[in-house]
């Protein structure tokens, strides 16, 4: 895959990735000490996040998948955001952290958070792996941030361009019209 001409320069690397969230993992543990939360991936594209979070997050936490799209197979969203698959269990009075890959516009997470706040948790925060530079149309009101990034399309730790390159072990610009 390394030879594939649409990947571009690392964005962020795997030995960065890990030392981040293992940082991020310490601060969720010492804010959450008293009652863990219910940690809420954002599917498809934060599942390895959340995988590598979780083990970082030193208190029983259980775990719940929503999926949501904007995008389909484009490589900007559409701005209609659609519930894929929605949780499993009641958010009934219980702290929440959602796990999310990337905040762009902040409209997905906008829409995300009104909808699970309308559930009755005791609380809803965000744990966002990246955040592209300027192009929030919202306050995205992050709780923990992993990187902030340039506002290219990128792929890699579970972000796609039509499905692909999900498993690349690091984050990547993505360079669609390359051949």
């Amino acid at each position: 895959m390394n030879s594939d001409p649409r990947i571009g320069r690392t964005i962020v690397g795997p030995d960065d990735l890990q030392l981040r969230i293992a940082q991020l993992g310490k601060q969720i543990t010492a804010d959450y000490q008293d009652e863990p939360p219910l940690l809420v991936a954002v599917l498809k594209g934060a599942f390895m996040f959340l995988a590598d979070l979780a083990k970082q997050v030193d208190l029983l936490v259980d775990f719940d998948f929503m999926a949501v799209s904007s995008y389909g197979a484009a490589t900007k969203s559409s701005g209609v955001v659609r519930i894929v698959k929605d949780l499993d269990c009641d958010l009934t009075g219980r702290h929440v952290l959602i796990v999310e890959d990337i905040i762009d516009s902040g409209l997905t997470l906008q829409f995300l958070r009104k909808n699970l706040c309308a559930r009755g948790p005791k609380s809803v925060e965000v744990c966002a792996l990246l955040v592209k530079d300027g192009l929030q149309r919202v306050d995205p009101d992050l709780k923990y941030e992993g990187f902030r990034i340039p506002p290219e399309f990128v792929v890699g730790y579970g972000l796609d361009a039509a499905e692909k390159y999900r498993n690349l072990g690091y984050i990547a610009e993505f360079l669609p019209d390359a051949k």
